[in-house]
């Protein structure tokens, strides 16, 4: 598959002496050209360049775009103007953004989603999950198992009906999942949601939905959910492997890494603050020592000698949350994984969730992860 150069990725560890074979042309392409695009280092020698490249023309105030900043100072005024989910409580919270009054708009519930419900391991009990099929003619090509964001506490299988569709475009049929949520269900309950509905479709979507579980993915805690969840197939599930992972803005260390904890000044959509009233409430009477626990932070998993999917990370430099992708994508490169790392000049958090003809981020992040997902299914 021929990339272009806006589809390099934007943070690349030169593992070419791992003759990896489950790597792809997409990611091949990039290995071999990536580092010609990246700030000039025409003052060191060819021979003592360095492995690790970052595209540091991707951090430069100048390569933010018009529609972005303006985008940007919109939503820092939003997230200033309040409330916060933590000043009003949860339950109120949900019912204000399900309402659109928030000043955002109402999420919009497209007809043709389906209701599923998929047994948990509790007896008795289902998951409520969110179902969209592909509108074009022709097979399943597969699943893609998505996760919505919400910091543990917000959010619903519900909420993100017209993003979830775009990646029906791929030939998939996309199940969002309905986990329990904080502050009534602290961890583990909501993640054990995440990986019933997964090791059901494992073994029982080939039969019942028309193709097998290709990807899980996410945004935000999304994103942390469904690298928890890859993590845990691969010990459940050892002889399944995922077609890839789709992380887009994910926390991966709860216990915060240093960009998090230091950042003081107001950012669009997420703060310190949020992050902190959002980990306590989903992980009530912990200390960070214990937030860095594997099966609560993914950051901290032990990634080698592990068939590691193929993964996407997507982040924006004003995003809070740009260490844990950087970060968590060096560590997965490092373990033999393959890692398309994009990193989105300016973009807020949440950036990809914003309609298309709105942000020229969103635009690009959407057709960066509709390649993905094609070039992973060979389509």
């Amino acid at each position: 598959m021929a990339m272009s150069e806006e589809a390099l990725s934007s943070c690349h560890l030169d593992l070419s002496t791992r003759k990896e074979e489950t790597q792809s042309a997409f990611v091949t392409e990039a290995i071999a050209t990536v580092a010609c695009q990246f700030a000039p280092l025409d003052h060191i020698e060819k021979e003592v360049l360095s492995d690790l490249f970052i595209n540091a023309s991707r951090l430069k105030p100048d390569a933010v775009s018009l529609d972005t900043k303006e985008l940007n100072d919109q939503l820092v005024a939003f997230t200033k103007k309040g409330p916060q989910w933590y000043e009003v409580g949860a339950v109120k919270y949900r019912e204000m953004m399900e309402n659109g009054e928030l000043g955002l708009p109402k999420p919009v519930h497209l007809p043709q989603a389906q209701t599923l419900r998929i047994s948990s391991r509790e007896e008795g009990r289902d998951i409520p999950c969110r179902l969209l099929s592909p509108e074009q003619d022709g097979s399943v090509k597969g699943i893609f198992l998505h996760l919505h964001g919400g910091g543990g506490v917000l959010g619903s299988e519900k909420s993100q009906d017209e993003y979830l569709q775009t990646f029906t475009n791929a030939g998939l049929t996309v199940i969002s999942v309905g986990y329990r949520l904080a502050p009534e269900h602290p961890f583990p309950e909501g993640v054990e949601d995440c990986y019933d509905v997964a090791e059901w479709l494992v073994d029982n979507s080939p039969a019942k939905l028309g193709g097998p579980l290709k990807f899980v993915g996410g945004e935000s805690t999304g994103a942390h959910l469904s690298a928890l969840t890859g993590l845990y197939l691969l010990k459940t599930r050892p002889a399944f492997a995922l077609a890839g992972l789709v992380l887009s803005f994910g926390q991966y260390d709860l216990s915060m890494l240093p960009l998090t904890r230091n950042m003081n000044r107001t950012m669009a959509m997420i703060n310190r603050d949020a992050l902190s009233a959002s980990a306590d409430a989903w992980l009530p009477n912990t200390n960070p020592e214990q937030r860095r626990h594997p099966s609560i932070s993914p950051f901290y998993a032990d990634l080698y000698n592990m068939r590691l999917p193929p993964a996407i990370f997507a982040c924006g430099t004003e995003d809070v949350l740009l260490e844990d992708t950087v970060l968590m994508a060096t560590r997965w490169q490092l373990a033999g994984g393959e890692a398309l790392v994009k990193i989105f000049a300016g973009a807020p958090h949440g950036f990809i969730l914003i309609p298309p003809e709105v942000s020229s981020c969103a635009k690009e992040g959407l057709e960066l992860i509709d390649r993905f997902l094609k070039d992973k299914l060979g389509v």
